[in-house]
């Protein structure tokens, strides 16, 4: 993992944007569509925040630009994960299945949930 990311854990914003980036590079309107659809509409990303976000993810070196074209007038940046990208993302799942794991072996030894 980069230097910088392992001083700070991913925020959820930034593990949705690596998480759309899985498999294609994508522009910026299609990460915020794939974000909405992966959160089931939880997280609805402005524009700004994207861009804020892809910034220090690309610092990090954790995504990277892919490529610029042109459609209906308009330049469109495509942006991927790069390698490190895509293992700081598993080790972030990970991290986040282990600690919801923990929650719910507490849960069951209080009884506070049934599952």
């Amino acid at each position: 993992m980069v230097s910088g990311m392992s001083q700070r854990a991913i925020t959820e914003p930034a593990f949705l944007i690596l998480t759309a980036l899985v498999g294609e590079p994508r522009h910026g309107y299609g990460i915020v569509r794939e974000v909405e659809e992966l959160s089931e509409g939880r997280v609805q990303l402005k524009i700004g925040t994207l861009y804020g976000v892809l910034d220090r993810l690309a610092a990090d070196e954790l995504v990277e630009f892919d490529r610029e074209e042109v459609h209906q007038g308009r330049l469109r940046r495509y942006y991927r994960i790069t390698d490190s990208g895509a293992r700081a993302l598993a080790a972030e799942a990970a991290r986040l299945a282990g600690n919801a794991e923990t929650a719910r072996a507490r849960l069951r030894a209080h009884h506070a949930w049934g599952a």
